[in-house]
């Protein structure tokens, strides 16, 4: 391996070795709308999701429960595409500013996965569904 290409690895991982992952090796990642400033959901991503993420400009995360990587709109088509992302104070938590394609980031058919509202101590669904999950995954 040349020296430049020794020294290009070594910067690309040297930011990786900056971030503080957790004992899974997974960091909590927020989705936010590059525009308004609105969350659209919070999924995880280990070091290949990030990687990734920022090699293809979209959101890629890690799936806890499929334990494989989750190319965001692989089956729905609503693809989040990155402008922006950031690491906070702490090192622990990344904040990307996504553009949501088709306006949908919940699997629920919804713009956001935080619809649910307490109200008089039950929680609430307070957004619309979009778009029914049954036509969106094809059930």
């Amino acid at each position: 391996m040349s020296e430049q290409a020794s020294d290009t690895n070594s910067q690309q991982t040297t930011w990786l070795k900056e971030i503080k992952w957790n004992q899974d090796g997974l960091i909590p990642a927020i989705a936010q709308d590059y525009k308004s400033g609105q969350v659209l959901m919070v999924a995880w991503m280990n070091a290949e999701a990030l990687q990734l993420t920022i090699a293809e400009q979209r959101a890629i995360y890690w799936s806890r429960s499929r334990q494989k990587l989750w190319r965001k709109g692989e089956e729905s088509g609503h693809v989040q595409q990155l402008h922006d992302l950031r690491l906070d104070c702490d090192s622990d938590v990344i904040l990307m500013q996504v553009e949501q394609l088709g306006g949908i980031a919940c699997h629920t058919g919804r713009q956001h996965c935080f619809y649910k509202s307490l109200q008089n101590g039950e929680w609430v669904a307070a957004e619309p569904v979009l778009k029914d999950p049954n036509v969106i995954y094809d059930k």
